[in-house]
């Protein structure tokens, strides 16, 4: 019955307005009509990256909880871990409305948000909050007008470091102005100093965020330069500026494209990774069902984490893609998810 009304429920969110939807959508998660299947987790699910016990390697990616609204419901829709924000050090509008872009015949979406969010400050106080359960990390930003935005990691780290079990350092974005600049090694080697002398003090695994728009060169350094900082592990990859093949009318749209056209060009950074680096990769771009998920897991990544297609598929979709992952996995005769990591990354190269 709740699949059904989460069905009509996501087809209604998808008439209107995407940003009003995604707000109606983190309400919703409040009242009992939601899907919330609690913990998703076998034998073979079970894993650990990066110090982090996860039920399910399955997790709801930063952007979509941004103020960490609604950790204590998400944490019972079966995903295995969970990322909010991005925060940064003080409050900030974002960029103007609208920002927010629905492509369904690309089944994708395009943002322009440019880290809308309360502040530090009032999200360190939900997340002191939260419930115990699965693994809730803060994606560290930095302030549009900061005249420091390495700085910005740091402070917001330091100041959340007590509530979370992992930050991500996310220099990655497309839409704050000169963001993606700190992916150079020199930049990027200065910037991760700063946040892993606090790291060394919380004890807090820190992720880094990189962008699917890099040469094989651009990943070398960044391989290295995250190996040198003992970074804990890479997501790869955020949203993609690059609008090859779209159909869609919104596709002219500025900002990230995320969802199903990413998937090919995020796994290929993925597997490239995979013979860069021995540091814990977490797959994420396009990631709408277990194949997909699968596929991530096969190229290299250690876990995965879904955002987009949240938006097609319905807030059960973690729990679906978990749950189906165990057949794939079982099918193919992996005891467990560390077993089928990296089985299948030359057909990526």
């Amino acid at each position: 019955m709740k699949r059904t009304i989460e069905r009509v429920g996501t087809a209604a969110l998808r008439r209107i307005d995407p940003e009003t939807a995604h707000g109606l959508a983190l309400r919703a998660l409040h009242t009992p009509v939601a899907a919330l299947p609690g913990p998703v987790t076998s034998d073979r699910l079970r894993t650990e990256v990066a110090g982090l016990s996860l039920p399910n390697p399955v997790g709801l990616a930063a952007g979509f909880d941004k103020n960490a609204t609604a950790i204590a419901p998400l944490s019972r829709a079966g995903f295995g871990w969970i990322e909010v924000g991005a925060a940064t050090p003080l409050a900030q509008p974002g960029n103007p409305r609208p920002r927010l872009f629905r492509l369904p015949e690309d089944r994708a979406a395009i943002n322009r948000f440019g880290f809308n969010n309360d502040g530090m400050e009032a999200i360190a106080q939900r997340l002191s909050k939260r419930p115990k359960g699965v693994p809730v990390g803060l994606n560290l930003g930095a302030n549009k007008d900061s005249a420091n935005r390495a700085e910005d990691f740091a402070k917001v780290l330091t100041h959340c470091a007590p509530h979370i079990d992992f930050a991500t350092v996310n220099v990655s974005s497309p839409n704050t102005e000169r963001l993606r600049d700190l992916q150079g090694p020199m930049a990027l080697a200065a910037l991760l100093d700063g946040v892993m002398q606090v790291q060394v003090r919380g004890n807090i695994p820190v992720f880094l965020k990189i962008a699917p728009d890099l040469s094989d060169q651009d990943l070398a350094d960044i391989a290295k330069v995250a190996q040198d900082a003992r970074i804990s592990a890479i997501i790869a990859t955020n949203t993609t500026l690059d609008r090859a093949g779209l159909r869609s009318p919104h596709s002219g749209e500025k900002g990230g494209l995320s969802g199903t056209p990413l998937f090919e060009k995020s796994t290929r950074v993925l597997a490239k990774l995979h013979r860069l680096t021995d540091i814990p990769l977490i797959g994420v771009g396009g990631v709408s069902s277990a194949k997909e998920a699968y596929a991530k897991i096969k190229a290299g990544a250690s876990a995965v984490q879904l955002y987009t297609g949240l938006v097609y598929g319905g807030l059960s979709l973690g729990a679906r893609i978990a749950e189906d992952l165990d057949e794939l996995l079982q099918q193919d005769g992996f005891q467990s998810v560390t077993a089928a990591t990296g089985t299948d990354t030359n057909a990526w190269l």
